[in-house]
Protein backbone atom coordinates (compact mmCIF):
# COMPACT_ATOMS: atom_id res chain seq x y z
CA UNK A 1 0.00 0.00 0.00
CA UNK A 2 1.52 3.16 1.17
CA UNK A 3 5.27 2.30 1.23
CA UNK A 4 6.26 4.82 -1.55
CA UNK A 5 4.86 7.73 0.11
CA UNK A 6 7.34 10.06 2.52
CA UNK A 7 7.46 8.04 5.91
CA UNK A 8 6.99 4.39 3.83
CA UNK A 9 10.43 4.85 2.10
CA UNK A 10 12.02 6.04 4.77
CA UNK A 11 10.92 3.66 7.43
CA UNK A 12 11.90 0.82 5.21
CA UNK A 13 15.03 2.01 4.77
CA UNK A 14 15.36 2.41 8.49
CA UNK A 15 14.75 -0.67 9.44
CA UNK A 16 16.23 -2.66 6.35
CA UNK A 17 19.54 -0.69 7.68
CA UNK A 18 19.02 -2.61 11.30
CA UNK A 19 17.35 -6.00 10.46
CA UNK A 20 18.69 -6.95 7.01
CA UNK A 21 17.30 -6.10 3.59
CA UNK A 22 15.58 -9.18 3.19
CA UNK A 23 14.14 -9.09 6.45
CA UNK A 24 11.58 -6.11 5.91
CA UNK A 25 8.64 -6.10 3.26
CA UNK A 26 7.14 -3.44 1.71
CA UNK A 27 4.29 -3.71 -0.04
CA UNK A 28 1.33 -1.64 -2.11
CA UNK A 29 -1.54 -1.78 -4.91
CA UNK A 30 0.99 0.05 -6.92
CA UNK A 31 3.09 -0.97 -9.47
CA UNK A 32 6.58 -0.29 -7.89
CA UNK A 33 9.63 1.50 -9.68
CA UNK A 34 12.79 -0.40 -10.39
CA UNK A 35 14.86 0.69 -7.42
CA UNK A 36 12.05 0.05 -5.12
CA UNK A 37 11.38 -2.98 -7.28
CA UNK A 38 15.39 -3.88 -6.61
CA UNK A 39 15.62 -3.07 -3.06
CA UNK A 40 14.57 -5.31 -1.47
CA UNK A 41 11.28 -7.57 -0.79
CA UNK A 42 7.87 -6.06 -2.33
CA UNK A 43 4.52 -7.82 -2.27
CA UNK A 44 0.93 -6.94 -3.28
CA UNK A 45 -1.93 -5.94 -0.60
CA UNK A 46 -5.09 -4.71 0.08
CA UNK A 47 -6.08 -3.02 3.70
CA UNK A 48 -9.83 -3.72 2.93
CA UNK A 49 -9.07 -7.51 1.94
CA UNK A 50 -8.72 -8.98 5.34
CA UNK A 51 -7.86 -12.55 4.08
CA UNK A 52 -4.81 -10.61 1.93
CA UNK A 53 -3.56 -9.10 5.55
CA UNK A 54 -4.10 -12.74 7.33
CA UNK A 55 -2.09 -14.77 4.60
CA UNK A 56 0.79 -11.94 4.97
CA UNK A 57 0.91 -11.99 8.53
CA UNK A 58 0.80 -15.98 8.61
CA UNK A 59 3.53 -16.15 5.83
CA UNK A 60 6.00 -13.77 7.01
CA UNK A 61 5.40 -14.40 10.77
CA UNK A 62 4.90 -10.77 11.31
CA UNK A 63 5.52 -9.70 14.84
CA UNK A 64 5.32 -5.71 14.54
CA UNK A 65 2.89 -4.16 12.13
CA UNK A 66 3.12 -0.02 11.62
CA UNK A 67 -0.24 1.19 9.93
CA UNK A 68 0.69 4.76 8.00
CA UNK A 69 -2.75 6.04 6.83
CA UNK A 70 -3.29 9.37 5.83
CA UNK A 71 -5.28 11.62 3.48
CA UNK A 72 -3.85 15.40 3.16
CA UNK A 73 -5.87 17.54 5.33
CA UNK A 74 -6.70 19.70 2.66
CA UNK A 75 -7.73 16.91 0.23
CA UNK A 76 -9.56 15.16 2.68
CA UNK A 77 -11.79 18.14 2.68
CA UNK A 78 -12.22 18.03 -0.58
CA UNK A 79 -13.46 13.97 -1.12
CA UNK A 80 -14.98 13.22 2.84
CA UNK A 81 -16.39 9.86 1.38
CA UNK A 82 -13.01 9.34 -0.42
CA UNK A 83 -11.12 10.06 2.84
CA UNK A 84 -13.14 7.74 5.14
CA UNK A 85 -13.25 4.63 2.44
CA UNK A 86 -9.93 4.93 0.55
CA UNK A 87 -8.72 1.66 -0.97
CA UNK A 88 -5.37 2.19 0.90
CA UNK A 89 -2.71 -0.08 -0.57
CA UNK A 90 -0.79 -1.59 2.45
CA UNK A 91 2.94 -1.77 2.59
CA UNK A 92 4.21 -4.63 4.53
CA UNK A 93 7.80 -3.96 5.19
CA UNK A 94 8.67 -7.24 7.46
CA UNK A 95 11.58 -8.43 10.21
CA UNK A 96 12.05 -11.92 9.68
CA UNK A 97 15.41 -12.73 11.19
CA UNK A 98 16.62 -14.95 14.10
CA UNK A 99 14.50 -14.88 17.02
CA UNK A 100 16.04 -11.81 18.74
CA UNK A 101 14.62 -9.88 16.17
CA UNK A 102 10.42 -8.85 16.00
CA UNK A 103 9.19 -9.44 12.86
CA UNK A 104 7.92 -6.20 10.97
CA UNK A 105 4.95 -5.38 9.16
CA UNK A 106 4.71 -1.80 7.81
CA UNK A 107 1.77 -0.27 6.13
CA UNK A 108 2.73 3.10 5.57
CA UNK A 109 0.24 4.76 3.19
CA UNK A 110 0.43 8.18 3.02
CA UNK A 111 -0.97 10.51 2.45
CA UNK A 112 -4.06 8.92 2.71
CA UNK A 113 -6.55 8.65 5.43
CA UNK A 114 -8.51 5.30 6.20
CA UNK A 115 -10.92 4.44 8.53
CA UNK A 116 -12.11 0.59 7.14
CA UNK A 117 -8.98 -0.37 6.48
CA UNK A 118 -7.88 0.62 10.47
CA UNK A 119 -10.44 -1.74 11.56
CA UNK A 120 -8.82 -4.80 10.00
CA UNK A 121 -5.36 -3.79 11.65
CA UNK A 122 -6.97 -3.81 14.60
CA UNK A 123 -8.48 -6.90 14.32
CA UNK A 124 -5.44 -8.49 12.68
CA UNK A 125 -2.94 -7.33 15.22
CA UNK A 126 -5.13 -8.60 17.92
CA UNK A 127 -5.78 -11.96 16.26
CA UNK A 128 -2.00 -12.50 15.82
CA UNK A 129 -0.56 -11.35 18.66
CA UNK A 130 1.21 -8.27 17.19
CA UNK A 131 2.57 -4.99 18.20
CA UNK A 132 0.84 -2.26 16.26
CA UNK A 133 1.94 1.43 15.57
CA UNK A 134 -0.38 4.12 13.78
CA UNK A 135 1.06 7.89 13.37
CA UNK A 136 -1.63 10.54 14.15
CA UNK A 137 -1.15 14.17 13.87
CA UNK A 138 -1.14 17.43 14.79
CA UNK A 139 -4.91 17.54 13.10
CA UNK A 140 -5.70 15.57 15.86
CA UNK A 141 -6.73 18.68 17.44
CA UNK A 142 -9.24 21.45 16.79
CA UNK A 143 -9.97 25.49 17.85
CA UNK A 144 -11.26 24.14 21.43
CA UNK A 145 -7.79 23.05 22.13
CA UNK A 146 -5.02 24.92 23.62
CA UNK A 147 -2.63 25.74 20.80
CA UNK A 148 0.25 27.44 23.01
CA UNK A 149 1.27 24.94 24.08
CA UNK A 150 -1.08 21.82 23.18
CA UNK A 151 -0.63 19.21 25.74
CA UNK A 152 -0.41 15.11 25.16
CA UNK A 153 -3.85 14.85 27.03
CA UNK A 154 -6.72 17.81 26.36
CA UNK A 155 -9.64 18.19 24.45
CA UNK A 156 -9.81 17.18 20.54
CA UNK A 157 -12.21 18.41 18.30
CA UNK A 158 -10.81 18.43 14.88
CA UNK A 159 -12.89 19.95 12.20
CA UNK A 160 -11.58 18.43 9.64
CA UNK A 161 -12.25 14.56 8.15
CA UNK A 162 -8.48 13.90 8.50
CA UNK A 163 -8.44 15.04 12.11
CA UNK A 164 -11.72 13.43 13.10
CA UNK A 165 -10.21 9.99 11.57
CA UNK A 166 -7.17 10.23 13.62
CA UNK A 167 -8.82 10.78 17.06
CA UNK A 168 -10.78 7.81 15.76
CA UNK A 169 -7.68 5.85 15.07
CA UNK A 170 -6.27 6.89 19.10
CA UNK A 171 -9.25 5.95 20.86
CA UNK A 172 -9.96 2.81 18.72
CA UNK A 173 -6.04 1.63 19.51
CA UNK A 174 -6.14 2.97 23.21
CA UNK A 175 -9.57 0.59 23.65
CA UNK A 176 -8.05 -2.51 22.00
CA UNK A 177 -5.04 -1.94 24.20
CA UNK A 178 -6.98 -1.40 27.03
CA UNK A 179 -10.09 -4.25 25.98
CA UNK A 180 -7.68 -6.87 25.02
CA UNK A 181 -4.18 -6.34 26.04
CA UNK A 182 -3.08 -5.22 22.16
CA UNK A 183 0.23 -3.72 22.34
CA UNK A 184 -1.03 -0.07 20.54
CA UNK A 185 1.35 2.29 20.09
CA UNK A 186 1.03 5.74 17.95
CA UNK A 187 2.74 9.23 17.94
CA UNK A 188 1.08 12.52 16.96
CA UNK A 189 3.63 13.79 14.45
CA UNK A 190 3.69 17.50 13.13
CA UNK A 191 4.42 18.98 9.55
CA UNK A 192 7.27 16.60 8.61
CA UNK A 193 9.75 18.50 5.87
CA UNK A 194 11.79 16.12 3.57
CA UNK A 195 13.88 16.29 0.74
CA UNK A 196 12.73 13.37 -0.78
CA UNK A 197 9.12 14.18 -1.50
CA UNK A 198 7.35 17.01 -3.31
CA UNK A 199 4.65 18.72 -1.88
CA UNK A 200 1.09 17.32 -2.45
CA UNK A 201 -1.41 19.95 -1.23
CA UNK A 202 -1.60 19.71 2.60
CA UNK A 203 -1.50 22.68 5.15
CA UNK A 204 1.76 22.40 5.84
CA UNK A 205 3.54 21.74 2.83
CA UNK A 206 4.80 25.38 1.70
CA UNK A 207 7.57 24.42 4.39
CA UNK A 208 8.95 22.05 1.75
CA UNK A 209 8.23 24.13 -1.71
CA UNK A 210 10.16 26.86 -0.11
CA UNK A 211 13.44 24.75 -0.32
CA UNK A 212 12.47 23.66 -3.89
CA UNK A 213 11.76 27.28 -4.95
CA UNK A 214 14.90 28.19 -3.63
CA UNK A 215 16.82 26.07 -5.33
CA UNK A 216 15.12 26.58 -8.80
CA UNK A 217 14.81 30.60 -8.32
CA UNK A 218 11.12 30.48 -8.54
CA UNK A 219 8.72 32.92 -6.39
CA UNK A 220 6.99 30.96 -3.73
CA UNK A 221 3.05 31.78 -3.57
CA UNK A 222 2.73 30.91 0.03
CA UNK A 223 -1.19 29.89 0.89
CA UNK A 224 -0.71 30.48 4.89
CA UNK A 225 -0.18 33.82 6.49
CA UNK A 226 3.17 35.00 7.25
CA UNK A 227 2.79 35.08 10.79
CA UNK A 228 0.92 31.57 11.11
CA UNK A 229 2.88 29.34 13.21
CA UNK A 230 2.79 25.49 13.47
CA UNK A 231 4.74 22.48 14.86
CA UNK A 232 7.51 20.92 12.02
CA UNK A 233 9.87 18.43 12.07
CA UNK A 234 12.68 17.39 9.77
CA UNK A 235 12.30 13.13 8.65
CA UNK A 236 15.29 12.27 10.21
CA UNK A 237 14.08 13.25 13.65
CA UNK A 238 10.16 11.75 12.58
CA UNK A 239 11.82 8.30 11.97
CA UNK A 240 13.59 8.31 14.89
CA UNK A 241 10.86 8.95 16.94
CA UNK A 242 8.69 5.86 15.27
CA UNK A 243 11.55 4.00 15.91
CA UNK A 244 12.31 4.94 19.53
CA UNK A 245 8.59 4.33 19.93
CA UNK A 246 8.41 1.22 18.49
CA UNK A 247 11.29 -0.38 20.94
CA UNK A 248 10.47 1.57 23.90
CA UNK A 249 9.63 -0.97 26.78
CA UNK A 250 6.26 -1.37 27.43
CA UNK A 251 6.78 -0.65 31.15
CA UNK A 252 8.08 2.42 30.23
CA UNK A 253 5.18 3.57 28.10
CA UNK A 254 2.68 5.63 30.44
CA UNK A 255 0.17 6.57 27.42
CA UNK A 256 -0.50 4.88 24.10
CA UNK A 257 -0.29 8.33 22.04
CA UNK A 258 2.22 10.76 22.62
CA UNK A 259 3.06 14.03 20.84
CA UNK A 260 6.25 15.17 19.42
CA UNK A 261 8.13 17.84 17.80
CA UNK A 262 11.27 19.42 17.56
CA UNK A 263 9.80 23.31 16.47
CA UNK A 264 7.79 25.59 15.68
CA UNK A 265 7.94 28.26 12.80
CA UNK A 266 5.84 30.59 10.80
CA UNK A 267 6.29 31.48 7.19
CA UNK A 268 8.68 34.21 7.18
CA UNK A 269 10.42 32.68 9.74
CA UNK A 270 11.57 29.60 7.38
CA UNK A 271 11.68 32.57 4.81
CA UNK A 272 14.48 34.17 6.50
CA UNK A 273 16.04 31.10 7.33
CA UNK A 274 16.22 29.67 3.45
CA UNK A 275 17.36 33.88 2.36
CA UNK A 276 20.71 32.85 4.56
CA UNK A 277 21.41 30.30 2.30
CA UNK A 278 19.55 31.91 -1.13
CA UNK A 279 18.95 35.56 -0.78
CA UNK A 280 17.36 36.27 -4.06
CA UNK A 281 14.30 34.15 -2.73
CA UNK A 282 11.05 36.26 -3.26
CA UNK A 283 7.72 35.31 -1.28
CA UNK A 284 4.38 36.35 -1.88
CA UNK A 285 1.39 35.59 0.33
CA UNK A 286 -1.99 34.50 -0.71
CA UNK A 287 -3.74 32.44 2.01
CA UNK A 288 -6.49 29.89 1.11
CA UNK A 289 -8.77 27.32 2.35
CA UNK A 290 -5.48 25.63 4.02
CA UNK A 291 -5.33 29.42 6.40
CA UNK A 292 -8.95 28.12 7.81
CA UNK A 293 -7.10 24.61 9.00
CA UNK A 294 -3.86 26.19 9.98
CA UNK A 295 -5.89 28.37 12.46
CA UNK A 296 -7.54 25.71 14.27
CA UNK A 297 -4.66 23.22 14.63
CA UNK A 298 -1.57 23.88 17.26
CA UNK A 299 1.16 26.31 17.32
CA UNK A 300 3.39 25.09 20.21
CA UNK A 301 3.59 21.04 20.53
CA UNK A 302 4.23 20.48 24.03
CA UNK A 303 6.19 16.98 23.77
CA UNK A 304 7.56 17.15 27.56
CA UNK A 305 5.60 13.44 28.24
CA UNK A 306 7.28 11.83 25.03
CA UNK A 307 11.24 13.22 26.62
CA UNK A 308 10.11 12.10 30.05
CA UNK A 309 8.56 8.60 29.44
CA UNK A 310 10.85 7.24 26.97
CA UNK A 311 13.82 9.59 26.28
CA UNK A 312 12.58 11.15 22.90
CA UNK A 313 14.86 14.08 22.22
CA UNK A 314 15.35 16.03 18.58
CA UNK A 315 18.21 16.58 16.69
CA UNK A 316 17.74 19.30 13.83
CA UNK A 317 16.31 22.44 14.61
CA UNK A 318 15.40 25.33 11.88
CA UNK A 319 18.44 26.14 10.81
CA UNK A 320 20.15 22.47 11.07
CA UNK A 321 17.04 21.51 8.89
CA UNK A 322 17.87 24.26 6.02
CA UNK A 323 21.16 23.17 6.00
CA UNK A 324 19.90 19.18 5.44
CA UNK A 325 17.12 19.95 3.21
CA UNK A 326 19.46 22.24 1.03
CA UNK A 327 22.47 19.34 1.16
CA UNK A 328 20.28 16.84 0.21
CA UNK A 329 18.52 18.75 -2.93
CA UNK A 330 21.96 19.63 -3.95
CA UNK A 331 22.63 15.99 -3.91
CA UNK A 332 20.32 14.96 -5.92
CA UNK A 333 19.78 18.17 -8.73
CA UNK A 334 23.80 16.53 -9.10
CA UNK A 335 22.56 13.06 -9.66
CA UNK A 336 20.38 14.14 -12.14
CA UNK A 337 22.61 16.13 -14.16
CA UNK A 338 25.12 13.11 -13.78
CA UNK A 339 21.93 10.97 -15.19
CA UNK A 340 21.29 13.24 -17.62
CA UNK A 341 25.03 12.58 -19.52
CA UNK A 342 26.62 15.70 -20.98
CA UNK A 343 25.26 17.79 -23.25
CA UNK A 344 21.97 17.24 -22.24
Amino acid sequence: MGSLGQLGMGLAKLLRGKYGTQNVIMSDIVKPSKDIAHSGPYVFADILDFKCLQEIVVTYRIDWLVHFSALLSAIGEQNVPLAIRVNIDPSFPRVNIDPSFPRVNIDPSFPRVNIEGLHNVMELSKQYNLRVFVPSTIGAFGPDSPRNPTPNLTIQRPRTIYGVSKVHAELLGEYYHHRFGLDFRCLRFPGVISADTMPGGGTTDYAVQVFHDAMEGRMLECYLRPTTRLPMMYIDDCLRSLWEMLVAPSDKLKRRTYNVTAMSFSPEEIVAAVRRHHPDLHVTYKPDSRQNIADTWPEVFDDSEARWDWGWQHHYDLEAMCEAMFASLKQQQQQAQGEAGPGR
